[in-house]
């Protein structure tokens, strides 16, 4: 049976917390997936960040120019003076105290600073799709960070309506995210099929249990497919914290103590640190305060060396280089159960030279009490929707923390290694919201 022609490109926008994509159905509907220049190769996932910066120009004000994605983290690295980095704006969508921020003097609304990201993945996709794009189905959390209730989460998807407005969208319908990575699962089968979804982004973990497979699709999908969902504001970058807190942190001198009038004390504000915990907020550090109190607590340090080490650090805003480094001790993690963190300043003549051996057993104490939170979660779903664990036919797992060989322990207890599936795990959302798209876009025939 041939597929009618849509009125609408069914386009699928996974604009998230870190990364974000966007996938189209083509004319002979298969999922195609847009890429987009990073580092002078080509990537499926647009790093969710904006960087803002000024230009010198012989004569007159200053010109300020705005990048997004992998061109605002080029940007960011080849400058010498640093502008203004900005990221996790989806995680503070539910906030009705945080409407904006102030960009070299410009305020921005929260939402038009999303836009303003949505408005070039927007044109890149359309320019490699050969077609305007005027509508999409976008993907939405379970729970957004911080909302407390519906209303919150409600709010949420409000002002990411009004971005993808502003950003030139004519429409826009939301989808779980979990539902349209079950969407995605859905297309590999030839059989009805129980299942879990577990979703785990930068800022949330989001599970959904729903009946997918042909028969679904062929009768249509209804509301009673949707056992239940759930969800919790934590995920990679939790995890990521807690590495920079209990492994980093105390190589940079953060349990460190300094002599001050014959008394022993910390030896620099613990407030510092928090900030190296996201790799964006290092740049905030660089001013003459904060150099003022290091340089002052590395002369008064029992060990000044560390201190120094933080000074470089912080000098040299090298907090992306750092995260990209616990990205990459927290990858080796899930493949061993041993590995070394390594990060250096300097190739030749290093100042921070770190090179630490840490174990999956302590990584996994580290983020003990994030892990609960998802296994009561999930427990907390299998409850409130009344389905038994051994009525699952299969879990199917996405996103990057669900390659951490903890988060898939707490499926594989409660659900047996051999129902444990997994795939395009950075990819699956924006797959699956293509194919929703293609599904409402028949509905209104």
């Amino acid at each position: 049976m041939q597929t009618p022609q849509l009125p609408l490109d069914a386009v699928g926008f996974d604009f998230g917390t870190t990364n974000s994509s966007v996938a189209l159905i083509d004319g002979d509907s298969q999922v195609q997936l847009a890429s987009f220049p990073s580092m002078g190769e080509e990537t499926q996932s647009f790093r969710s960040v904006l960087y803002f910066e000024h230009s010198k120009t012989a004569a007159g004000p200053k010109r300020m120019h705005a990048f997004a994605g992998p061109a605002a983290i080029e940007h960011y690295l080849q400058a010498e003076e640093k502008g203004r980095l900005v990221q996790s704006l989806k995680s503070h969508l539910s906030s009705r105290s945080l409407t904006g921020t102030e960009v070299f003097g410009r305020r921005y609304k929260l939402e038009d600073l999303i836009a303003r990201m949505i408005t070039d993945l927007r044109k890149y996709a359309a320019h490699q799709f050969h077609k305007p794009i005027g509508y999409a189905m976008v993907g939405r959390p379970v729970r957004f960070v911080g909302a407390e209730t519906d209303a919150d989460d409600d709010f949420a998807v409000a002002r990411l309506r009004e971005a993808f407005t502003a950003a030139g969208f004519e429409h826009v319908d939301f989808e779980m995210e979990p539902v349209a990575a079950a969407c995605a699962y859905e297309s590999t089968l030839d059989h009805d099929e129980l299942i879990l979804i577990g979703d785990f982004g930068g800022g949330t973990s989001d599970f959904s249990l729903l009946r997918v497979g042909p028969d679904v699709r062929r009768r249509g999908r209804t509301s009673k497919d949707l056992l239940g969902n759930g969800g919790v504001g934590l995920a990679g970058d939790a995890f990521d914290a807690r590495i920079v807190r209990k492994l980093v942190s105390p190589a940079l001198g953060s349990d460190s103590d300094a002599r001050s009038m014959n008394k022993i004390l910390p030896a620099v504000p613990a407030w510092i640190y928090a900030n190296l915990e996201r790799w964006h907020y290092l740049s905030f550090l660089r001013t003459n305060n904060v150099r003022e109190i290091l340089k002052s607590a590395r002369i008064r340090a029992l060990e000044p060396e560390k201190i120094q080490a933080l000074i470089t650090l912080i000098d040299e805003d090298l907090g992306y280089q750092l995260h990209q480094a616990v990205q990459q001790l927290k990858f080796e993690l899930s493949r061993s159960p041993t590995a070394e963190f390594g990060f250096r300043d300097s190739a030749s003549h290093p100042s921070i030279d770190l090179r630490i051996p840490v174990t999956r057993a302590e990584f996994e104490s580290w983020i003990e009490s994030d892990l609960q939170s998802i296994e009561g979660c999930v427990d907390s779903l299998l409850k409130t929707s009344g389905i038994d664990a051994r009525a699952v036919d299969r879990v199917f797992l996405t996103g990057g923390s669900s390659f951490v060989p903890a988060v898939r322990r707490i499926f594989e207890t409660r659900f047996g290694k051999v129902r444990i599936r997994g795939g395009n795990e950075f990819t699956s959302v924006a797959h699956g919201l293509a194919l929703r798209a293609a599904e409402r876009l028949r509905e209104i025939l």
